[in-house]
């Protein structure tokens, strides 16, 4: 009695060539099966997992440094603004006389200012900045518009000092006490 693959090429329903395939895959499952290779199923799970995991893992990563990436160009970019801001505002031309102590980066440093800007300065109307080791003397509302930006920019902002009225019976109205008094 002939095979069935005999019984098939005789019928026409098959060729010399598909009978070889099938032949040639027979024998490689059967190799597989003696040298000890499987391919379960749960094998194949386990790397689906993984490869889940691993996606998974990496989407998390790429999220959290395109966050830190993020947050890097805002805080560049409120520099740079705030940069803009002291450029645009500062106030030139106030050298002079009149020494102004402060403090910048925790070292004490001096301002040569005149009578004007020193005084305001001192009564408020005036505030120091500082950003990238440079200071810039800006008006009160520049200052106050900067710290809400970033409050370690402004280096001095003094309470306003209103203008005490003088009594007209105080006998040392014409003795007035300095502000920046030397001892």
């Amino acid at each position: 009695m002939a095979s069935l693959q005999d019984q098939l090429l005789k019928a026409g329903l098959t060729t010399k060539q598909k009978t070889r395939q099938a032949n040639s895959d027979k024998r490689k499952k059967n190799k597989q099966k003696r040298s000890g290779v499987q391919h379960d199923e749960t094998l194949q799970e386990q790397i689906k997992q993984d490869l889940a995991k691993a996606k998974a893992e990496k989407l998390a990563k790429d999220n959290a440094l395109n966050e830190a990436h993020k947050r890097q160009l805002a805080q560049k970019e409120q520099h740079l603004r705030i940069k803009q801001i002291l450029i645009h505002h500062q106030i030139k031309q106030t050298l002079g006389d009149h020494e102004y102590n402060y403090t910048f980066d925790k070292k004490i440093k001096k301002l040569s200012l005149d009578t004007v800007t020193h005084k305001s300065l001192v009564n408020g109307q005036l505030a120091l900045c500082g950003l990238d080791d440079v200071t810039y003397i800006v008006t009160r509302e520049t200052a106050e518009k900067l710290a809400e930006l970033d409050a370690s920019v402004v280096l001095v902002q003094n309470d306003r000092v209103v203008d005490e009225e003088i009594a007209e019976d105080d006998p040392y109205a014409d003795y007035q006490i300095p502000d920046d008094l030397m001892w």
